[in-house]
């Protein structure tokens, strides 16, 4: 990938286990690899990538700058879960920087080379951090932020400029 949002640098810091928490003490559940803990005004912030040609494992999730989208790959297709089109993105923070591709983590039994947080558990899943209505509750998000919306009960993704709600 290009380049990488800054913060994934606290995944490298937790150290690679099979299970991780961040922001609480434990996992509460046995089958989550990351956990983030319940808070009311922060999400998970996907990385910025220039392009996505060289991109090919399914289930990435990135922030496309191109077209400023957030979008997931499933099947050889970049699947698109912004859906407005009017996205927006300060990328001054890593235009001037130089990718470390060193700067990878993988949590479980590491065997993928690609992504800077891979999570290789065939039993378990990540839980996105939770937030009541972030589109009144998150105060500056960031492009390519993702929440679990526990008032809806629906996924949310924030493109820069407006949230778009998924919901089963």
């Amino acid at each position: 990938m290009n380049k990488i949002i800054v913060s994934f640098a606290l995944v490298c810091i937790v150290g690679i286990k099979a299970q991780v928490a961040i922001g609480k003490a434990s996992v509460t559940n046995p089958s989550v690899s990351l956990e983030f803990a319940n808070t009311e005004n922060r999400g998970l912030v996907l990385p910025y990538v220039e392009s996505n040609s060289g991109i090919s494992e399914n289930g990435t999730l990135i922030y496309n700058t191109a077209d400023k989208k957030v979008k997931y790959l499933k099947g050889g297709s970049w699947f698109d879960l912004s859906v407005d089109t009017t996205g927006n993105a300060d990328l001054s923070i890593q235009t001037t920087k130089a990718e470390k591709t060193g700067a990878k983590v993988s949590i479980g039994t590491p065997t993928s080379t690609d992504g800077i947080l891979v999570l290789e558990d065939n039993n378990k899943a990540m839980i996105l951090p939770k937030v009541a209505s972030p589109h009144l509750n998150v105060i500056n998000p960031a492009a390519g932020m993702m929440v679990y919306d526990t008032t809806a009960r629906q996924l949310a993704v924030y493109n820069g400029t407006v949230w778009s709600f998924w919901k089963p």
